[in-house]
């Protein structure tokens, strides 16, 4: 299995650019690179830390989506209205 390119100290903003499928995609791959094993322990340890940046980025992305889908159903009485949110919103907001 051929080594991925972990990236250089800009792959953090290129990871905040994946799509969830991308993300969980790259995290699978990274996954396996790292299960094979037989890496030195540098590229191991920059694999492992592109791996939780990219676990990071799909918990984030989840946790966007779920606050959608709360969104539309405390709507749900009502006319059921889609409403942008992010994850550091409050709620409050109406």
């Amino acid at each position: 299995m051929a080594v991925s390119d972990p990236g250089t100290p800009e792959s953090g903003a290129e990871v905040a650019s994946l799509s969830f499928d991308e993300a969980v995609a790259e995290l699978q791959r990274t996954v396996a690179e790292l299960e094979a094993g037989g890496l030195p322990l540098e590229l191991s340890l920059t694999l492992y830390e592109r791996g939780v940046a990219l676990h990071e980025r799909c918990v984030a992305l989840l946790g966007q989506a779920e606050l959608r889908v709360q969104r539309l159903l405390d709507r749900a009485a009502g006319a059921i209205e889609a409403v942008e949110v992010r994850a550091d919103d409050s709620g409050d907001q109406e």
